[in-house]
């Protein structure tokens, strides 16, 4: 029995999640996500790497953009399967991929004006990367499952997904396939963390022949939880009292459902001033209509405060902006606000209007609360940067700049070791993805220290046997 894997994404880098399983003569795609990281987006608009007609069928771990943000394209270019995943998360697809087409549009538009007011000879090149009626194309294809029901695929290849405890119906995947011997294959995902609010805790896989891990924290430690309230509480107070903004660039998808769910309990609690707090993405606010109408997906506790008659994610104050008007009447506020805005990464969306009229002032506090990957806006700011470029134009960074890490979604070195644990016999292989390189090395190299297993970081388009994978030197 012959299975082949090849990685077309989130090998030694973050974004771009995407995998291709060949079985029985049958061709699964696990993810088919949109590179984020500037020196990778270019890889966004080549043609995708093995012919769209060819595969069979998507299976999709979760509605993150890096794992479905180029979906679009792959139907656009001849993909007809089903897309398979859980109910959560083909409803937030739905969200995100007709958002991220809606900023394709304006994004090219926009830079189509500038070139030229500045002068610049047309033809202009900028084309959205896919359009609002691409994105439409792919929502007749997906079909949603529940946590560990068994898919047949057919006769050989049968498939279940688990809840990897991430965002929202979020999901870890293990393929089946059986010719007289079986064997499994485990796709991580995005690994979530235990114990955090809304979402229940990532599931432990008991066995698989081989694994595909994320390392996105692989070689670090999140701060204790327990200080993300603290945190909050002494940047709000201290923007407060400077007579600043608090500008939060946020993903609209699980993280500003979990800040409104500490803001809550900060106002609860009277531990911070009630601020005008303003949810300025059209995605977040309907993402978390989603989050409303799936609360069989919540933990005990947010079921328990629900059950009370508590919403954890509205509270006095709390404005929802859905319109480009009552964005940009946000700029008329006198006083302190808080803003929260998509997107994480600052990679576009209303957060960039917003740092530009925040970043080059010193009584605001721009707070980040996600993972900033290499190449974008966020990680230059992050990282320090004294000028940045904004919708063309360069930007002093005068305001303070903070990044609470415990807010993360991705495990992080420790507990991406607790959910290996959960596997109770060591597989053929374990192949360390989505990290950047030094995070996929120190992860791959700590688990073959630890447990002794056969690891490999693959590189992008490397194909391996699963009957017989090859063994890289870990660096």
């Amino acid at each position: 029995m012959t299975i082949s894997l090849q990685f077309l994404g989130a090998a030694q880098n973050v974004t771009g999640s995407s995998y291709l399983l060949e079985a029985k003569g049958t061709r699964i795609l696990v993810d088919c996500g949109l590179y984020q990281e500037r020196e990778l987006r270019y890889r966004n608009w080549k043609p995708f790497p093995v012919d769209p007609k060819s595969i069979d069928i998507v299976l999709l771990t979760h509605a993150h953009l890096d794992h479905c943000g180029l979906l679009p394209k792959l139907v656009r270019e001849g993909f007809a399967g089903k897309i398979i995943c859980t109910s959560p998360t083909e409803d937030i697809a739905r969200i995100a991929l007709l958002d991220a087409a809606h900023l394709q549009e304006e994004d090219a538009e926009f830079k189509r004006k500038r070139h030229e007011r500045e002068g610049r000879k047309g033809p202009y090149p900028e084309i959205p990367l896919y359009t609002r009626k691409d994105a439409e194309r792919v929502f007749p294809l997906f079909k949603s499952i529940r946590y560990e029901e068994e898919v047949k695929i057919n006769s050989s290849v049968r498939v279940t997904f688990y809840d990897a405890g991430h965002i929202l119906g979020s999901s870890m995947i293990k393929v089946k396939v059986s010719d007289g011997i079986e064997r499994s294959i485990v796709f991580s995902g995005d690994v979530g963390r235990w114990n955090k609010p809304i979402i229940r805790d990532p599931t432990l896989i008991s066995d698989a022949d081989y694994i595909l891990v994320e390392s996105t924290y692989g070689n670090r430690i999140h701060e204790d939880p327990s200080d993300i309230k603290s945190i909050l509480e002494d940047v709000i107070n201290t923007t407060e009292r400077r007579g600043g903004n608090v500008v939060i660039p946020s993903f609209a998808i699980e993280r500003t459902q979990e800040l409104l769910y500490y803001l809550n309990e900060l106002l609860g609690e009277d531990r911070i001033p009630h601020l005008l707090t303003f949810v300025d993405s059209p995605m977040a606010i309907s993402v978390t209509d989603v989050f409303r109408n799936h609360p069989e997906y919540f933990d005990k506790e947010t079921l328990n405060l629900i059950r009370s008659g508590d919403s954890p994610f509205y509270f006095a104050n709390l404005k929802l902006t859905r319109s480009s008007g009552e964005s940009k009447a946000i700029n008329r506020i006198r006083g302190s606000c808080i803003i929260i805005a998509g997107s994480g990464m600052c990679t576009g969306g209303r957060i960039k209007h917003h740092l530009v009229r925040n970043i080059p002032h010193p009584e605001n506090t721009i707070l980040f609360v996600g993972y900033q990957a290499r190449g974008t806006l966020g990680r230059e700011i992050v990282e320090g940067a004294k000028k940045v470029r904004i919708l063309g134009k360069m930007y002093p960074v005068r305001a303070s700049i903070v990044q609470i890490h415990g807010f993360s979604a991705h495990a992080d070195k420790n507990e991406l070791l607790k959910w290996i644990s959960g596997f109770k016999s060591s597989p053929r292989k374990l192949f360390v993805v989505h990290g950047e390189e030094q995070a996929m090395f120190e992860f791959a190299k700590l688990v073959k220290e630890k447990r002794g297993w056969d690891v490999i970081c693959p590189k992008y388009k490397d194909k391996v046997s699963l009957k017989c994978a090859p063994v890289n030197k870990l660096k």
